[in-house]
């Protein structure tokens, strides 16, 4: 297991371009045939990944979360952007298109990860919150998400939202997940820019080949700063920062969210003229 010690509002404004990937950047996900973990300071929540190219992975443990299996006091969010696979959650099994989510409550014992092939494995990006209740697991296929669409081509920002895990369709304790499509020739998210003091999030960008990134904006509005965001790559964002992205090309990313509200509109919104 990693770990992401983020900084706080006075520490980030005397930061090099280095230390600010070092505090807010996690990059060392979907590994073929492996589990990847970071625990991160924002909300404590672990964001990992697993592709499994072969015999089935396991959800680990560890002495961090000083409990006797990973899901023990945690919630998790899981969404596949790879080939079809399998999750198997205390021995049932919760078959996974790209694109579709899975939740898996407080409690939940075992969880594994497997493909229907190796060749073309399944790529499972998760999120884990702490918990303090227990909520049933409850698979959505990418069809049963609500469905927003966003934005204009005139703005470079139509998009459409994919919300899989909120209250409504989903019981959690915390976690609020889905993604978010932008169509051919736009590249903006987010913008206008918003902070949610509330909550935290983290955005993990997907969709990019090797030679296109996305930069993604962070810190108070009126001290703003960008990281370079490579495919398979996440930006934890504190509650204090903004969070928004612009892509050399168009892209997709999972927003996940865990604090004190769930509301999904509970947004401080930031005009675009007040950004500096």
């Amino acid at each position: 297991m990693d770990f992401l010690y983020t900084a706080d509002r006075e520490r980030y404004k005397r930061m090099t371009t280095g230390e600010l990937r070092e505090a807010y950047l996690i990059d060392n996900m979907f590994v073929p045939g492996e589990v990847t973990l970071c625990y991160t300071d924002v909300e404590r929540s672990v964001v990992g990944s697993a592709v499994p190219v072969g015999e089935a992975l396991t959800l680990p443990v560890h002495k961090e979360l000083a409990s006797d299996y990973f899901a023990q006091r945690r919630e998790i969010g899981v969404i596949n952007i790879g080939d079809t696979g399998t999750v198997v959650v205390d021995g049932v099994r919760h078959e996974m298109d790209n694109r579709d989510s899975l939740y898996i409550g407080r409690g939940s014992k075992e969880v594994e990860f497997t493909s229907a092939s190796g060749d073309n494995p399944a790529w499972f990006y998760f999120v884990s919150y702490p918990a303090h209740a227990a909520y049933p697991t409850k698979l959505v296929k990418k069809a049963e998400a609500n469905r927003l669409e966003m934005g204009s081509m005139e703005e470079c920002n139509d998009r459409i939202i994919h919300q899989s895990i909120l209250p409504g369709l989903v019981d959690t304790c915390q976690i609020v997940m889905g993604f978010t499509q932008l169509a051919p020739g736009s590249n903006w998210n987010t913008m206008p820019v918003h902070t949610h003091r509330r909550r935290t999030e983290v955005y993990m960008y997907f969709d990019l080949d090797d030679d296109q990134c996305v930069f993604h904006f962070m810190g108070e509005p009126d001290n703003t700063r960008s990281i370079v965001v490579r495919n398979g790559q996440a930006v934890a964002s504190p509650s204090w920062s903004i969070h928004s992205g612009v892509g050399t090309r168009n892209y997709t990313f999972i927003w996940a969210m865990g604090g004190e509200n769930q509301d999904f509109p509970d947004m401080d919104h930031v005009g675009i003229k007040d950004l500096l």
